[in-house]
């Protein structure tokens, strides 16, 4: 099938959503698809493009009028379908449905291509609260128009349980992982010490509030009891951006500094920003456990398949959660934590841990239906099937 990858942005090389997005590509390509990839970004003169596959198909040129033609101006994309024999359309959300998005997929959906979205979290609005006043107009423009886009849709892919959204049928699929991108974790053992890791760009529906202030509560108690003879040293590794809104001023919970202050746990925290390739996986082998979302309750969120559990799962490191996901709820390397803004219960993590026998390999292995190829693959029999 000769399908067209549609991203309404650019990429970044150390964007994880960048790399989620041509994983799936390679996914589907994997399966023997004939996939071409367009998106939006700025060429080095200064120039405001869209391609496919490296190649401009549109110059927009500079200035706010070029910003406004890239918003409005489909017909390039549309001439490219056309022109290449496109069947298929897999679209990314960026919640930027508007009439000229709606009278595009009108046009493809008359030339008999079948085209889907992905909504990559659902629901999402509440995800911009406290976002810069252009951001919310952009998104209020969306909820205008996003029943009569997902109307002209066969899908609205979704890794969520949603049997419908926006009043279209979904494709319910997981978050995969790339096998080839994710080394097998090789963890470092200690006797009196325990290295928690959580990797993300933080915001806060990740709720790390909640094990900065279970580690104070942690060695608070400690230092009321005089340390136990089982006492371990335990830290927490943040690697990834933290904005200053949860560091200092977090509309959810005391903010990272705070916590750490009032607690005097500083020393516990180590904020190592955003790694990747081998200066990660020194840092995941450090550690012994990971962390996943602690607060997806925080944006609306009871369900969802978050990339990070599969990619912990995919390195084979145990983690906790708050959220419901189908793929892990029941797995034994796996510890639910409640959803609510309570301190996570450090003494708790230390028993599950020395209390799980299983292996990074074995770990691994619960995850091998969860690759792209597969993933990809179960939207494009759906489609077919309908």
């Amino acid at each position: 099938m000769r399908i067209l990858f549609l991203v309404y942005h650019g990429f970044s090389d150390h964007s994880g959503i960048s790399k989620k997005i041509h994983y799936q590509v390679k996914g589907l390509r994997e399966n023997g698809h004939d996939v071409h990839l367009c998106y939006y970004g700025f060429a080095e003169n200064g120039h405001r493009c869209r391609y496919v596959d490296g190649q401009v198909i549109k110059d927009y040129g500079t200035g706010v009028l070029a910003g406004i033609r890239q918003r409005i101006d489909y017909q390039c994309i549309y001439d490219y379908c056309i022109r290449e024999k496109i069947e298929f359309i897999y679209a990314r959300c960026f919640q930027n449905a508007n009439p000229f998005l709606i009278r595009f997929f009108k046009k493809i959906r008359n030339a008999g291509i079948r085209a889907v979205t992905e909504i990559p979290t659902y629901p999402y609005d509440a995800e911009f609260v406290g976002f810069p006043f252009l951001t919310r107009m952009n998104l209020k423009i969306d909820q205008l128009f996003r029943l009569k886009l997902a109307s002209q849709m066969d899908a609205i892919v979704t890794f969520s349980d949603a049997e419908k959204i926006f009043g279209q049928r979904t494709i319910r699929i997981s978050n995969g992982v790339d096998f080839d991108s994710i080394p097998l974790h090789k963890p470092i053992s200690t006797n009196d010490e325990l290295h928690l890791i959580g990797v993300a760009e933080v915001h806060y529906w990740h709720g790390y509030d909640r094990l900065i202030a279970g580690l104070g509560e942690y060695y608070r108690s400690s230092r009321l009891s005089h340390q136990s003879s089982n006492f371990k040293h335990v830290f927490f590794h943040i690697v990834g951006g933290v904005g200053p809104s949860e560091m200092y001023n977090s509309m959810y919970a005391p903010g990272y500094e705070e916590l750490m202050e009032k607690y005097q746990i500083k020393d516990h925290v180590i904020f190592h920003g955003q790694l990747f390739g081998d200066a990660l996986t020194e840092v995941f082998n450090q550690c012994q456990f990971a962390i996943g979302s602690l607060a997806r309750h925080r944006s609306g969120i009871t369900t969802i398949k978050t990339l990070k559990n599969r990619e912990y799962a995919t390195r084979g490191i145990p983690f906790v959660y708050s959220e419901n996901d189908s793929d892990f709820d029941n797995q034994p390397y796996v510890l639910k934590v409640p959803a609510d803004d309570s301190p996570i219960v450090i003494p708790q993590i230390i028993s599950f841990i020395e209390k799980l026998a299983m292996k990074p390999e074995n770990i691994r292995k619960t995850v091998t239906r969860l690759s792209w190829k597969i993933q990809m693959q179960c939207v494009i029999d759906d489609v077919l099937a309908h």
